[in-house]
């Protein structure tokens, strides 16, 4: 039988077997969640049909059809409730504090994996979506294999010994119990096909409200200084609006088809309770049958209940796993250890083109040729659009040529061996792997939410306070020492609290604290006053064991300068 096409599940790139593929390999790292909430499913359903015997022993002793102690009897229930309170309690405690662990580590999975895959420069996901996978889909795929399975096996079970038990009290009631079930089975797809719909449009709205969230807090000052505060509350009101509509009618979809089905399960109770009371009344069953009869039924129903919900449930993971890997189906980089060239070295450009669309569009960069020579400095300016952030990219290993090649090699003929890292080449083709070679300054504020210390470590993971504070001083950074909390002062989002110039003093200095060569700032200067300005590039430049590359509008900066490429015009 075709799943998918039982579960009108839509068709993608996807198969089923790589879905399941995907969900086992899931699984095993969840394993001892799993194995804990079956084993105290399996525990409940023994102390659950004990329950009923104890139950229906202690009436037949009360009314005088079987011989025993009255005390006895109710004591042993009592013990009983007392474990099945017991195994509730077991099984809040392992879902919340197992279940958290688990959503954390397939999240870390998740993340590691889009950080170490290619950047692309035409993302086709928005962040708000990513995030909305990394938390709603992850939370669906490890409730489902952690706590869903799992409980089937004891919904089964429960279900099978329910039933083998009333079996053997009244085949013909036990019989009848079941029957209503293959017409639940038949009706299932209907639902399932309506429910997908449903959920999917839910789903995706809230993605939406998402983005759009997330993408007005990320440009909370462009709204403000355009005046379209009213104009972004409108789009968030027709976009929950929509919203609020799916949710409707799955909600009353969902209702109506609750209500039939437990129209089916109640009349089932009642058919059973009727069959009951005829045999109480006939002198056929004791009173203790009855209720064991009663309990016994609703220890059927409410499983094949749970079963009937597992359905929509398979469906959600379904769709929550393809989600999750289409994040992962991202091609990697290239991995491996870091290949450190011996400083200084240079980078040399050899016929590059690269073009972002499809072939036949007007490539970024065409037939680009320049050595960015060991220990020089170059400016490279020109107008928008002419190619200079693809120049970065490529330099940072970010994006591949489609023709040409880029070369990274060392100025002073020797190889050496450096730590933690590879044996290089003189003349390398430039990879993610010689990405530890630069030194990278980002155009704008960078700076993260956290200590400044935090911050500066993002250079340097070991730096020491010592040298975090030589870096500040060449960055110009002298303001940090008097800053209440100095290295540990924190900072809101994009450094709050600090000006344009400040922020980019603090990711100057983060950027000096990396062991690289090659230095790439992006208009990393264009808050600074003239003066600041002057200092921070003196002090930058004095260290002839860098090779400095400028991306800038700054006329200033040409000065500094051994070459300028005038990009655009070659």
């Amino acid at each position: 039988m075709n799943i998918k096409k039982f579960f009108d599940i839509p068709d993608n790139h996807y198969t089923a077997r790589q879905i399941f593929r995907w969900l086992w390999g899931a699984l095993q790292g969840n394993r001892l969640q799993a194995i804990l909430n079956a084993t105290i499913g399996l525990l409940g359903v023994v102390l659950g049909l004990s329950s009923v015997w104890a139950m229906q022993r202690a009436i037949d002793i009360a009314s005088g059809v079987l011989d025993g102690s009255l005390y006895f009897a109710v004591g042993l229930m009592a013990v009983l409730i007392l474990g099945e309170f017991a195994v509730g309690i077991s099984r809040v405690w392992v879902r919340n504090i197992l279940g958290v662990k688990a959503q954390n580590r397939m999240q870390h999975r998740v993340l590691a994996r889009l950080l170490r895959s290619e950047w692309r420069g035409r993302e086709a996901m928005h962040s708000g979506d990513i995030i909305n996978r990394l938390e709603q889909d992850v939370k669906t795929v490890v409730t489902f294999l952690t706590e869903t399975l799992p409980s089937t096996v004891s919904t089964v079970a429960m279900f099978v010994g329910a039933f083998v038990y009333l079996l053997q009290m009244d085949t013909w009631l036990a019989i009848t119990t079941v029957a209503i079930l293959p017409v639940f089975i038949l009706v299932s797809r209907i639902y399932i096909a309506y429910m997908r719909k449903y959920n999917r449009k839910v789903r995706d709205t809230d993605s939406l409200i998402q983005s759009l969230l997330t993408e007005t807090m990320q440009h909370r000052m462009l709204v403000k200084t355009m005046e379209a505060d009213e104009q972004m509350l409108n789009r968030l009101d027709v976009t929950q609006q929509t919203l609020r509509q799916w949710v409707r009618k799955r909600t009353v979809f969902s209702v109506a088809s609750n209500f039939f089905l437990n129209l089916g399960f109640s009349i089932g109770f009642l058919v059973a309770f009727l069959w009951g009371a005829l045999r109480l009344y006939a002198g056929t069953l004791t009173f203790g049958g009855m209720t064991a009869f009663l309990q016994l039924v609703n220890r059927i129903q409410g499983p094949a209940r749970d079963l009937a919900k597992l359905v929509p449930a398979f469906v959600s993971v379904f769709t929550a796993a393809e989600r999750l890997m289409e994040l992962e189906g991202i091609p990697k980089e290239q991995q491996g250890e870091p290949c450190m060239v011996s400083a200084p070295c240079g980078v040399r450009f050899e016929h590059v083109t690269f073009n972002y669309g499809a072939p036949g569009q007007q490539p970024a960069i065409k037939d680009f040729s320049v050595d960015f020579k060991p220990g020089t400095c170059t400016a490279v300016m020109g107008e928008t659009g002419t190619g200079k952030t693809t120049l970065i990219r490529l330099l940072l290993a970010l994006v591949k040529p489609q023709e040409g090649e880029i070369k990274i090699y060392s100025g002073n003929g020797e190889g050496k061996a450096v730590a933690n890292s590879t044996l290089y080449t003189l003349h390398s083709t430039l990879s993610p792997l010689h990405r530890c070679n630069f030194v990278y300054v980002p155009q704008g504020n960078t700076l993260l939410s956290g200590t400044l210390r935090e911050n500066l470590q993002l250079g340097n993971p070991q730096a020491t306070d010592k040298q975090m504070q030589n870096a500040l001083q060449m960055a110009c950074a002298d303001f940090v020492d008097e800053l209440p909390d100095g290295l540990d002062t924190r900072f809101s989002e994009q450094g709050g609290g600090l000006s344009e110039g400040q922020a980019q003093r603090i990711a100057i200095a983060r950027a000096l604290l990396r062991p690289g060569s090659i230095m790439l700032l992006d208009e990393a200067t264009s808050a600074l006053d003239a003066d600041t300005e002057r200092k921070v590039l003196e002090n930058i430049l004095s260290d002839h064991h860098r090779t400095v590359i400028f991306v800038t509008h700054r006329a200033a900066v040409v000065d500094y300068c051994d070459q300028v490429i005038a990009i655009g015009q070659q």
